[in-house]
């Protein structure tokens, strides 16, 4: 990314209108993700204001989840700023032609068409609803509730509710329990989206390395005695790694989180039925818990809708600020879920994508390691490749044709690496994605590949 003093000149004689300018620039889209902001010294000669001043400004920035330091980088524009942007700027734009494998979304391909369940909606929406009988529709609360049980959550006691997807239960649940400042642990590498959530809410995030079982124990241990209030653990598909919470690292993690009561700790298991692998849940091991769920991964993003359990005051606390403000998820939304859920041919139809996702996956695991390419990725949509210089990775895959996701938007303090996305691809493309992908980070004179 080039300066910003090469493309946008800030302006302001205090705090508050250099922090306005700056803040201008993203919302207008003359400022982009990634984008360098001038060192402290340099902005305070050019607008002839103190240091104090214009660290004050990137200070305010940061703490409102506009832009973020990311040390020798120095200050730039999060990836997701905490202000309304055009869509273009919120990342790299993908020339015509080019496979696109930095999105994270699923194959729209292999996505249930809806046609028939929203007819049967139609047909059968029941009486009209006014304010004060809407809200989390039964009969889709007691089948999840069914469905959560099997998976061994101890969903037979929790509450459920019904949020307008995962990152909106996220929100609601780190705002009615933290206070700005508040520390929050959070997977390194982890969802870009939390981290920028994470930011604009003013807490702290706190890294928790992972490896292919999730949340590394030591690392979680070492988060919750620095004071985190809050613990956010992707339970299948880790975004971006792949990493799947196993058994074993559950009987590790669990004794370690009762041993800190009070923090409140969230589940994310947004790939749902699309994980492939068996749900190995920590709900319950802490007095606060949530679990959520989505239904964007396996029946399509549009579907704004996420299953939230937990204990009865988390929840509780949720729905209530839910009733100040947006009220509730819209029934139709619901009953077409439920109708999705009980569709033996929808059924099918996620078990079949799961499966592709797999073959996808692995077929380019097994091809990327074959090239002495560290690769991560057990479950889920996408791969994690670490790389010496992921900066120089993704300028040459997107020469080769391919645009991938740089490592910089989902890591605090891990080593470089990029992610790539399955959904895209098809099988005969993997081997030659592969050999792209070791060309691109190990080019011809950069010495062997290092494990």
């Amino acid at each position: 990314m080039s300066s910003v003093s090469e493309q946008y000149q800030v302006t302001g004689s205090n705090a508050a209108s250099i922090s306005a300018s700056i803040e201008a620039g993203v919302r207008t889209g003359d400022l982009v993700w990634g984008q360098a902001l001038p060192a402290v010294r340099l902005l305070a000669d050019a607008l002839h204001v103190s240091p104090g001043t214009v660290a004050k400004a990137y200070q305010d920035l940061r703490q409102r989840g506009v832009v973020e330091t990311a040390g020798r980088r120095g200050t730039r524009v999060r990836a997701r700023p905490a202000v309304a942007t055009p869509r273009s700027a919120l990342r790299l734009p993908v020339p015509e032609g080019m496979l696109d494998l930095s999105a994270g979304e699923p194959d729209l391909r292999l996505l249930p068409r809806l046609g028939p369940p929203l007819h049967e909606v139609a047909r059968d929406t029941g009486e009209p609803l006014g304010y004060a009988a809407a809200g989390a529709v039964p009969e889709l609360v007691e089948e999840a509730r069914a469905r959560l049980a099997a998976d061994g959550l101890p969903a037979a006691d929790a509450a459920i509710t019904v949020t307008s997807g995962t990152l909106d239960a996220i929100e609601r649940l780190l705002t009615t329990h933290l206070r700005p400042g508040d520390p929050v642990a959070v997977e390194d590498p982890g969802w870009a989206n939390l981290l920028d959530l994470v930011a604009a809410l003013g807490l702290t995030a706190i890294p928790v390395a992972v490896d292919d079982e999730g949340p590394q124990p030591t690392a979680l241990a070492a988060a919750l005695a620095a004071g985190a209030r809050a613990v956010v653990v992707t339970a299948r598909a880790q975004n971006p790694t792949g990493a799947s919470v196993t058994a074993a690292r559950a009987a590790e993690l669990k004794p370690i989180l009762a041993g800190h009561p009070e923090v409140l700790l969230i589940e994310d298991d947004h790939a749902a039925e699309l994980a492939g692998v068996p749900l190995h849940s920590l709900s319950g091991a802490t007095a606060a818990w949530a679990f959520t769920r989505s239904a964007s991964k396996p029946y399509g993003p549009d579907l704004r809708i996420a299953v939230l359990a937990g204990d009865e005051a988390t929840i509780a606390r949720v729905a209530g600020r839910m009733r100040i403000g947006t009220g509730w998820v819209s029934t139709l939304l619901q009953r077409l879920l439920l109708l999705l859920w009980r569709d033996a041919a929808v059924t099918a139809a996620v078990a079949a994508a799961a499966d592709s996702y797999d073959r996808r996956r692995l077929g380019l695991r097994h091809a990327l390691s074959a090239r002495g390419l560290p690769v991560h990725g057990t479950t889920g949509l996408n791969l994690w490749v670490r790389v010496p210089d992921e900066t120089r990775t993704v300028g040459a895959l997107r020469d080769a044709g391919y645009a991938a996701a740089p490592g910089s938007l989902f890591r605090l303090s891990t080593p470089p690496g990029i992610r790539l996305t399955v959904s895209p691809l098809d099988m005969h493309e993997l081997d030659r994605l592969a050999e792209a992908v070791a060309a691109a980070a190990h080019p011809v004179g950069a010495g062997p590949p290092s494990r």
